[in-house]
């Protein structure tokens, strides 16, 4: 029974895709089969610039030399012993974590729970907040804290929640950014206030100055805790290691995973001060969380992040990124900090942006009709950048083309 792909063609792919995948994405735009720095390849040996970068997953791009090392020698080591036990890798990350949090005034006094994505570190966080003995948590509309259950009830979009309703209650949804709608929803039953620092599937919307600080003092004033979700925007994704520093705002609860792991599934809930010790024997698991080969990987982007200048590197490639992307006409909006950028477009042609940009040879998102999200590695060169500032106007005007063509 063989299962090669390699000599099949991106039709021939998608095919046997759609007859063996359950249909919860549609069908995939491309069939990808090698990546290299910030580049990927289709089955058809088309190479496309990855501004995507697995939704602000591949910190590091696709095959970085020391991401294989990592994985290649814990592998080789020590691959999976259950949470019976623990492991270098796991304690060490940890370490790193609670140091990176701590900044200057050094490590943050908390700790950490290991899972193996965003939505299951959200739903370990969730479960933290009603060892305070209140069920009540506030959340933002836009917001996106994954699929699972749990998750999906702190998920204000509605055709993401209504076919599984009725979902966990206690849930109170109030306008991003409004510091005064916040105040009104937290009373002293509120377990939580979560909060995005930048919301990313709702295509990159920056919280306004002074929110989060007002969240603290809301969050303060009530005996709530404030919980970051920094899934898409943490892990040096804004050009600092965490988005909430950029406020100096200090969170009780902070969750991370997509680009932690830099292609590596990985997820943590960091608890801090009183919000570490909520969880206790008994109250929550994982069989694969804190596995040492993705400890291990996520060690490695950490390192390499900090050793290549990264931050460095994000913050002033973004800053070139956006000045090139709002200096188009047909963009009347750009947002984001470092490489996490959104624009929103002066007609609802988004997807038609998308289509556009892959047969010019980039991949792009769209969170929403007018609106287009890049995440890139963070290693993106300027060179790449340039090229795909360059060609923007021509994918502008195929999109526009195809627009009108089509309606």
């Amino acid at each position: 029974m063989s299962t090669q792909t390699q000599d099949q063609t991106q039709e021939q792919v998608v095919g046997r895709y759609t007859d063996a995948l359950m249909n919860t994405f549609g069908p995939p735009k491309l069939a990808l089969v090698r990546g290299e720095g910030s580049t990927v390849w289709d089955a058809d040996g088309k190479a496309y610039l990855d501004l995507l970068g697995g939704i602000a997953v591949n910190s590091l791009g696709h095959a970085h030399p020391a991401m294989m090392k990592a994985v290649t020698e814990q592998l080789g080591t020590l691959g999976h012993i259950s949470n019976f036990f623990t492991s270098g890798p796991q304690v060490e990350l940890a370490e790193t974590l609670l140091a990176l949090l701590g900044g200057d005034a050094g490590p943050a006094q908390g700790k950490v729970f290991l899972a193996n994505s965003g939505t299951e570190a959200n739903e370990g966080a969730f479960k933290l907040t009603r060892r305070t003995g209140r069920t009540h948590v506030v959340v933002a509309e836009g917001g996106f804290h994954g699929r699972t259950m749990g998750a999906l009830a702190l998920t204000s979009k509605a055709a993401y929640r209504e076919p599984f309703e009725p979902l966990p209650g206690d849930v109170t949804f109030v306008p991003y950014g409004d510091a005064e709608a916040l105040a009104a929803a937290v009373t002293d039953e509120t377990a939580a206030i979560c909060l995005e620092p930048i919301q990313g599937e709702a295509g990159v919307v920056v919280a306004p100055d002074g929110y989060l600080a007002a969240a603290r003092s809301i969050a303060d004033e009530h005996g709530t805790l404030l919980w970051f979700d920094e899934v898409q925007c943490g892990v040096g994704r804004t050009g600092l290691w965490f988005e909430h520093q950029r406020s100096g705002v200090v969170p009780d609860v902070v969750t991370l995973a997509k680009g932690l792991g830099g292609g590596y599934p990985i997820g943590a809930v960091v608890g801090l001060g009183r919000a570490a010790d909520l969880l206790q024997p008994g109250n929550h698991g994982t069989t694969f969380g804190g596995n040492p080969v993705a400890c291990a990987a996520a060690l490695a982007v950490l390192t390499t992040i900090e050793s290549d200048g990264l931050l460095e590197h994000v913050t002033g490639l973004g800053e070139h990124l956006r000045a090139g992307l709002a200096a188009e006409p047909r963009v009347t909006e750009v947002r984001g900090h470092g490489l996490l950028i959104g624009l929103d477009l002066a007609e609802p042609v988004a997807a038609a942006v998308v289509d556009a940009a892959q047969a010019a040879g980039y991949i792009v998102n769209m969170p929403t009709p007018t609106r287009i999200r890049l995440a890139p590695p963070l290693v993106l060169t300027r060179a790449e950048a340039d090229a795909f500032l360059a060609d923007w106007p021509g994918i502008l005007d195929a999109a526009w083309a195809a627009a009108k063509a089509g309606g």
